[in-house]
């Protein structure tokens, strides 16, 4: 088994087409100001490690203003058990979702879409569906969820193309046994990966 943390399932995504939120991983105060200056502030630092999974619930999310700042929130976590550097990303707030895949025994390849953030759990607000899937089962899929139900057309576009697309890439990547992309955020007409993971057996 074979797993991404955030920095290299979003490179691989990018590779494979996907709109991810600009990011840049660093692990001294030299890159931190390099990659600063090619994002801005106000930005978000993450703590990166391979086996960390659940960043909020550890304090492994920080919101950035000022490089001073920045600086010493780097330092901190860097110091969180398990990290090997830190991500920081482009600030791009907008709305929430989880679009994912899941593995299974009975069904092969299927597919997770809701509500996403943090609080995932806590808003069980997902449906499923079996691998391959087309418009017009994504479209049910979109209802049956209260984040998806009513939509603009230009965000149901873009949940259709990201869910279908995902469904590609485990036809071309069957060994991949877990995605999971959430927050998948769409803002001011554009859908974008903020966070991701991938386990492959």
């Amino acid at each position: 088994m074979k797993y991404f943390g955030e920095k290299e399932a979003e490179k691989f995504l990018v590779k494979q087409g996907f709109d991810v939120v600009d990011f840049y991983f660093v692990s001294s105060e030299s890159e931190l100001k390099k990659a600063l200056k090619q994002i801005g502030v106000p930005c978000f630092m993450k703590v990166s490690g391979k086996r960390i999974v659940h960043k909020k619930k550890i304090g492994g999310v920080k919101f950035i203003k000022t490089l001073s700042e920045a600086i010493y929130e780097m330092n901190k976590l860097k110091k969180i058990r398990g990290a090997n550097g830190v991500i920081v990303q482009k600030n791009f707030p907008g709305k929430e979702f989880l679009l994912g895949i899941k593995k299974t025994p009975e069904f092969e390849h299927v597919v997770v879409f809701g509500s996403g953030g943090s609080d995932v759990e806590e808003k069980k607000d997902v449906c499923f569906r079996v691998c391959p899937l087309d418009k017009k089962e994504v479209n049910k899929m979109l209802k049956e969820t209260k984040i998806g139900n009513k939509v603009s057309k230009k965000l149901k576009e873009c949940l259709q193309k990201n869910i279908l697309k995902i469904c590609e890439l485990v036809e071309k990547h069957p060994k991949i046994s877990e995605l999971d992309i959430n927050p998948f955020i769409f803002s001011r007409g554009k859908g974008k990966i903020v966070d991701a993971r991938i386990v492959w057996n």
